[in-house]
């Protein structure tokens, strides 16, 4: 089990639910705090940015090409652009807590974990471009939060070796397509058994899909988190927007989750007292 704030992440405990804000904010606080009171209504547990120090997660050869946006013509104006500084998390750490909602950041740098750690996230999340980064694995780890990390663009030798490194004991692993948005048949849901047989700590699932039942699907299947972006319109600018989910969609994945949850039940075959009369009424003899 793995504790988050006042949740706990395990098989016998609802499941987790992450609605990722990350830079659907499209740089603007006033749209991430109407996202964060979106996710907040939706039922979600926790709401997660993203953290980068541009000139050390990209190269200069990068941040150079052009690319057009309503931030520049470069892609280091998109990315400058995009990104919240001290002013912004401020405001969206005073804004959660007044909320009640908890919140946290993958970081991409170490740097950028170090600015977060001034907040005292319940956790971090480590995303599947920093899954190979030593490095960063291992400066995450002497934050001593608990931590989850995605597996997309993954072998299972490389995940192995990341979870060697962080150890299983307030980790939790998400199994991810990387695809934004990706397609049903590259899901490949089934890893989260393969998971769940391989390694002790909680298995979840980050989603870019478009759909909303398959989100659930990966909580029915045993996903202890279920982790999928929010944004307030599909038809936003940005390169997230996509592969995203409405407000109205959010809320769907919440109630069937809980839906299912409730559904589920214990694994022993029992009579309910309800179908007595039914049994009574229908069944013509009881020879056995």
């Amino acid at each position: 089990m793995v504790k988050i704030g006042n949740k706990v992440i395990g098989d016998e405990h609802p499941c987790f639910i992450i609605a990722e804000i990350g830079i659907n904010h499209n740089g603007c606080i006033e749209t991430a705090k109407k996202m964060i009171e979106s996710a907040i209504d939706s039922g979600v547990d926790a709401v997660k940015f993203q953290k980068r120090t541009i000139d050390v997660v990209y190269s200069p050869e990068e941040l150079g090409k052009p690319r057009e946006s309503t931030f520049g013509t470069t892609n280091r104006d998109q990315k400058m652009g995009l990104e919240f500084e001290k002013t912004e998390y401020d405001e969206i750490d005073r804004f959660c807590k007044e909320k009640g909602i908890i919140w946290f950041a993958s970081c991409w740098d170490e740097s950028s974990v170090d600015f977060i750690m001034q907040y005292d996230p319940p956790c971090f999340k480590i995303a599947s471009a920093s899954l190979t980064d030593r490095g960063l694995l291992e400066y995450h780890k002497k934050t001593g939060k608990p931590l989850l990390i995605s597996t997309g663009m993954s072998t299972m030798d490389q995940i192995h070796t990341a979870v060697e490194i962080l150890g299983q004991e307030n980790l939790v692993i998400l199994h991810c397509n990387s695809t934004y948005p990706s397609q049903n048949c590259d899901l490949d849901l089934s890893v989260i058994a393969t998971f769940k047989s391989t390694f002790t700590c909680p298995i979840g699932y980050s989603g870019h899909e478009v759909g909303l039942a398959t989100t659930t699907a990966a909580a029915t299947l045993g996903g202890a988190v279920v982790e999928r972006h929010i944004t307030l319109d599909r038809s936003m600018w940005g390169s997230d927007q996509a592969a995203s989910v409405e407000p109205h969609g959010f809320r769907r994945i919440v109630r069937d989750i809980r839906a299912v949850e409730d559904a589920m039940g214990i694994p022993e075959k029992r009579i309910f007292d309800a179908e007595i009369p039914i049994q009574k009424k229908l069944r013509r003899k009881t020879d056995f």
